[in-house]
């Protein structure tokens, strides 16, 4: 038995024996320390990458924890709250300005990412409606409920979408590093500050009415794009101040983290066994083809290198985000603009083009019948 308990499986199925409060300690420590690490060596978003890379340790590894709804739209209401406070009216003018840009590449990036699904749909690995919402380009959560709609496999789905937010992460960051940003210095509110908590609970409240909105109105990514769009409007017409603590978005920034990262489970894992090269391969040509439209924004619209790079990153709106935010000379609002007009193109749109795919495929068709 001792010999049994020695091996690094064995440690995790102690682990996973003990209380669920125990293991959330353990989940919690494990993050701070790799956080802590992460950023001594000078890595963006580490209060994020730190809690996703140590949930998916602990996922993978047959510890079923899942992180709260509640404490989640939290999380989500938070992160709308901290990106609007960067809007100003000087931005709106921006993206009103940009939006035929945007429009020109969103529809470049639907478009090669359904050519990459229906690529690999050729495979015979994976079915036609599965690959393409798997390469979707963003609404990692929403793709898999749509995807499951039109007979698509969910776990396989999920898999593939979340694997591509993990890279896109970890590339965004190492991205941010290479281009010398993420060395700078940024200015953080000490995480002793004192707290308006007045002027806190109103931007709380205002953020919890934003979500109920956008969920009666059915927008996608509700949990977000409400809070974000409500507070943008009241902080750019200078009617709400946002102030929110740095502890208390380190707190959203792992809960966010460790949603991801818990989504990495062994089932997924072993469901996706075979497919797992061609999953890898579909997510980096994303990447590389989202690239390259960064680049022709560098080139035509004089974007700089990093704004394009992290505007154009396929899926993962909330962590893109916090690491757009977490790094200087980004042009947040235009990040944000295009992020967020893609997920809703994205949304509205993938069941049209699945089914255009599906229809004008005769592989495809012969799967059918």
């Amino acid at each position: 038995m001792s010999v049994r308990s020695n091996h690094p499986l064995g440690a995790w199925r102690s682990v996973a024996s003990w209380p669920s409060s125990a293991q959330w300690l353990a989940l919690l420590t494990l993050s701070a320390i790799i956080s802590l690490i992460w950023g001594a060596a000078g890595l963006p978003a580490a209060l994020l990458l730190g809690p996703m890379i140590s949930g998916i340790a602990f996922g993978v590894n047959g510890l079923r924890l899942a992180v709260p709804q509640l404490p989640y739209l939290g999380a989500q209401g938070l992160l709308g709250a901290m990106i609007s406070s960067a809007i100003t009216p000087v931005i709106v003018a921006s993206f009103i300005h940009d939006a035929p840009l945007f429009c020109v590449v969103i529809a470049a990036t639907l478009l090669g990412a359904a050519a990459i699904g229906w690529v690999i749909s050729r495979s015979g690995l994976i079915p036609g409606a599965t690959a393409i919402y798997g390469t979707s380009p963003g609404a990692a959560s929403a793709m898999v409920l749509l995807g499951e709609a039109e007979g698509a496999d969910a776990r396989l789905v999920a898999f593939m979408q979340y694997s591509r937010v993990l890279l896109v992460a970890l590339g965004a960051a190492l991205v941010a590093l290479r281009s010398g940003a993420a060395g700078a210095h940024v200015p953080h509110a000490s995480w002793l500050a004192p707290v308006h908590w007045g002027n806190l609970a109103a931007v709380l409240l205002l953020a919890a009415l934003g979500q109920q909105a956008a969920r009666a109105l059915r927008l996608p990514a509700w949990a977000l794009l409400g809070p974000l769009l409500l507070l943008s409007a009241l902080h750019a017409g200078g009617w709400v101040n946002i102030e929110l603590p740095r502890w208390l978005l380190a707190g959203a920034y792992a809960l966010i983290g460790w949603h991801i990262g818990l989504g990495f489970t062994r089932d997924a894992l072993r469901h996706a066994g075979r497919t797992l090269p061609v999953v890898a391969v579909a997510a980096i040509c994303l990447m590389s083809f989202c690239g390259l439209l960064a680049w022709g924004l560098m080139r035509l619209a004089h974007i700089d290198a990093l704004t394009a790079y992290l505007a154009t990153s396929p899926g993962g709106l909330d962590s893109v985000a916090i690491i757009a935010a977490s790094t200087p000379r980004v042009d947040l609002s235009f990040v944000l603009g295009l992020q967020a007009m893609r997920l809703l193109f994205v949304i509205a749109l993938a069941p049209l083009i699945t089914r255009l795919v599906v229809r004008h495929s005769a592989h495809l068709q012969a799967s059918k019948d």
